[in-house]
């Protein structure tokens, strides 16, 4: 039996609800993605308040059954938290990773099971819009007035001045959150559903879309959408087969025309598409690509670890590739080198049974359209924008972006709430009483002591790591950089307080200890001690990271401990062989040895074969010409 349609009066809690949900996705959105911890402090207290408002509103009023839909995920986000626990060897990295998972399915259920009427199902849809647009003309503006302008102050990447990213970090970040919405926007501009006026906007709004879009010169979205869009009238639109070819003939005619007046009038559409063609598809996405089923073969049924592709990439790292890949740049490789088949399957066989159903549900058992957005149109223009947002995921790393997961939760659930309906039947017990008080308490205590606090000690870390990195072009003992360098080793002690499980944060805490030599150098001895005492904490935490064993030879060298950190710094070079990094730093150490000069130089030249414009290796390399021989 079909679903009543629900009623047009929401309660007061889906409100609450929805506008906790449009204040978060326009903060994280508007926030770079959602890519920097800081950011992530606001998103997850947002994302815990929203799951325990959801439960309040189960304890004090009824309400229906869950959404088997909701429940298929479920397995999976328990898989990911033993994974955390018992498998990933950079459990600090694993937690993060299982955070985002977490906080997209739980947007999905709450979307799903709390926000049922139509009036804030608008509401979210229409704040999804209005951040389509501010993100357009934050492009624009980045376009046509400032290429290297960035939100929050940063400054854009070179190799990306000539695209446009909105208010997401990378250009493809934008594509992916446009062509999202772009078929839905569509669709209402064409549609009888709506009013003349909303036809009207929804015209200027998929026409400034589509030229957002243009500007991304994304060729991965272009690519998913044009595949979704010719797919589109092959399953779903009415009448036969010799109909439907046509209208996908035609898709596909209009696409064409696009693309070729694109590449006709517009330089750097021409330079990307004629890139394309050069390097016959990719250069450094398949080095990835090949890295991350390398880590799935070693480890096939659990993967590598939550969180780990980045840190164990460098074992499969080939020379002169010295990008820090984060992400494998394919969010099902990623998922498989991570996870292993056994997550694979509980996440995008979750996904896969959740489409089949919905696109199995016959017309005429589809609850009565009451709006615009309920129409059969509008939900199969929505899925038509999931599905080019999943070919787009064979490129990039979309579910790693917040903004990004949690925008696709929030349309994956407003599709499954029309295409899968099941019967709304109002109870409350008082044992669901009890179990959603329960639960409330725990997501409001998670949040207010797990998730908050992480995220602020990372983004203390992460602010105080950029610092010594902007430290590295200037002299150690300069007044300023002394300063800085104290407000360093101030904010670094303060996240190893707040998170002491943080690996990263303990290795960076040598560095800047060690670095405070060059600022006080009669402290070297004692500073090497302290340094080392980090270095091993992070050693203790997580022994698969060069960076922590270079981090411990450092702190031994300054001991004058040469032994010890020459075994530090091999075992460095055994976790990452091609890293040009590592090969400096075990340079540098044999340099120390005056007897050692020949095979400094000879790690020292490795390292610039790695890295020819490494400058720290050239001035490395000037001073060995220079000093004396060893007798």
């Amino acid at each position: 039996m079909p679903t009543p349609t629900p009623a047009a009066r929401a309660s007061a809690w889906e409100w609450i609800q929805a506008a906790i949900l449009a204040a978060n996705l326009a903060w994280t959105t508007l926030c770079l993605g959602g890519y920097r911890p800081e950011t992530m402090v606001v998103t997850g207290a947002l994302t815990g308040a929203l799951v325990a408002v959801y439960f309040l509103s189960r304890m004090f009023a009824p309400a229906p059954s869950p959404h088997p839909a909701g429940w298929l995920l479920l397995p999976f986000l328990a898989y990911a938290a033993a994974n955390v626990l018992w498998v990933t060897p950079v459990r600090w990295l694993g937690w993060r990773d299982w955070f985002g998972w977490a906080e997209m399915i739980a947007i999905f259920w709450v979307v799903l099971n709390g926000v049922r009427s139509l009036a804030p199902r608008r509401m979210l849809f229409a704040a999804l819009v209005a951040l389509g647009v501010v993100a357009v003309l934050l492009g624009c503006y980045q376009h046509f007035v400032q290429p290297d302008w960035m939100m929050l102050g940063r400054v854009q990447a070179e190799q990306f001045l000539t695209r446009t990213s909105g208010c997401f970090g990378i250009p493809n970040s934008l594509a992916a959150f446009l062509i999202l919405l772009l078929p839905a926007v569509g669709t209402m501009a064409l549609g009888r559903e709506a009013s003349r006026a909303q036809r009207a906007v929804s015209v200027a709004v998929a026409l400034l879309f589509t030229f957002g879009l243009v500007l991304t010169i994304s060729r991965g979205a272009w690519l998913g959408l044009a595949l979704a869009l010719s797919a589109w009238p092959l399953a779903a639109a009415p009448g036969g087969w010799r109909r439907r070819f046509l209208l996908a003939g035609a898709i596909v005619g209009a696409l064409a025309a696009m693309f070729a007046a694109l590449y006709a009038v517009s330089p750097d559409v021409r330079d990307r598409l004629n890139g394309l063609v050069r390097d016959a598809g990719e250069k450094s996405r398949p080095i990835m690509w090949r890295a991350a089923w390398r880590l799935f073969r070693e480890h096939p049924a659990t993967g590598s670890g939550a969180g780990s592709y980045n840190v164990l990439f460098e074992k499969h790292r080939p020379e002169q590739f010295g990008d820090e890949p984060q992400w494998a740049h394919n969010d099902y490789l990623n998922t498989l080198s991570d996870y292993g088949a056994v997550g694979f399957v509980l996440f995008f066989g979750a996904v896969a049974a959740m489409a089949w159903r919905c696109a199995r549900a016959k017309r005429e058992s589809l609850p009565h359209a009451a709006d615009w957005l309920g129409a059969q149109m509008m939900t199969t223009a929505l899925a038509v924008g999931l599905a080019a947002f999943a070919l787009h995921l064979f490129v990039e790393f979309h579910l790693k972006i917040p903004a990004l997961a949690m925008t696709v939760g929030t349309i994956g659930a407003l599709v499954i709430q029309r295409r899968w309906p099941v019967a709304a039947v109002l109870r409350t017990t008082s044992l669901g009483r009890v179990m959603a008080a329960l639960a409330a308490a725990a997501a409001l205590a998670g949040t207010a002591c797990c998730v908050v606090p992480r995220f602020r000690a990372e983004s203390l870390r992460y602010r105080a790591h950029q610092a010594i990195d902007r430290l590295a072009l200037t002299h150690p003992d300069a007044i300023d950089s002394r300063m800085a360098l104290a407000l360093v080793r101030s904010e670094l002690a303060r996240a190893v307080a707040i998170d002491p499980a943080n690996a990263q944060a303990w290795a960076d805490v040598a560095y800047a200890d060690s670095l405070w030599a060059h600022v006080e150098p009669q402290q070297t001895l004692d500073l090497g001690r302290t340094a080392e005492t980090a270095a091993a904490r992070a050693l203790a935490l997580s022994k698969v990271v060069g960076e922590f064993w270079i981090r411990r030879g450092v702190a031994r060298d300054m001991q004058n401990r040469w032994l010890e950190a020459g075994d530090d710094f091999s075992h460095a070079l055994t976790l990452s062989p091609q890293n040009a990094l590592a090969w400096y730093y075990y340079a540098y150490h044999l340099s120390l040895d005056s007897h050692q000069r020949e095979l400094a130089l000879a790690a020292l030249q490795f390292c610039l074969r790695l890295d020819p414009g490494n400058a720290a290796g050239l001035a490395l390399r000037q001073h060995l010409a220079i000093s004396p021989k060893a007798p």
